[in-house]
């Protein structure tokens, strides 16, 4: 019995050490591989366009996912995935592309995707006093003018303010 009870207490004393030690290597590696994580990403533009990109993104740590992503807002997070979203201080790729300032049929003034006659619309603005408006403009509306960057968005916007029915 004194020497089964050697032969456990040295077998122990072997044995023991070594499955510690592949346990914490075992850790260590899981450790030094990435998390990857659903992310989805909206950008909200000043033209009220809304755009969403999905991907997933291999995180070593959190660090260094909170760095790559400061500026975003957190809107929700859980195991599957997580969300943010920022607001952007531009009008979006789509409305570089292919938007249009005009006005709909009953005068509001509108931003088009494509030329308003046949166009969807993504933003609505003003009623505009169409009667105070030179026939010029009204044309040129009814047209529809391409938008191609922010600040002429801001400018036309501006312009056409001041033909807004209160």
């Amino acid at each position: 019995m004194i020497k089964q009870l050697k032969i456990q207490f040295f077998f122990a004393l072997l044995v023991i050490p070594y499955c510690l030690t592949a346990f914490a290597e075992e850790a260590k590696q899981q450790e030094n591989e990435p998390i990857e994580q659903k992310v989805i990403l909206q950008r909200l533009y000043l033209d009220g366009e809304l755009s969403e990109e999905k991907l997933t993104e291999k995180i070593w740590t959190m660090e260094d996912f909170w760095s790559k992503y400061q500026g975003w807002n957190v809107v929700n997070q859980n195991e599957d995935h997580i969300v943010l979203n920022k607001t952007e201080n531009d009008i979006s790729p789509l409305l570089k592309a292919n938007g249009y300032l005009g006005m709909k049929e009953d005068g509001t003034l509108s931003i088009f995707i494509g030329r308003p006659e046949h166009a969807k619309i993504i933003h609505t603005f003003y009623q505009l006093d169409v009667g105070k408006l030179e026939v010029y403009k009204q044309e040129e509306l009814q047209k529809g003018i391409p938008i191609v960057n922010k600040d002429q968005y801001k400018q036309l916007i501006k312009e056409y303010e001041p033909y807004s029915i209160n």
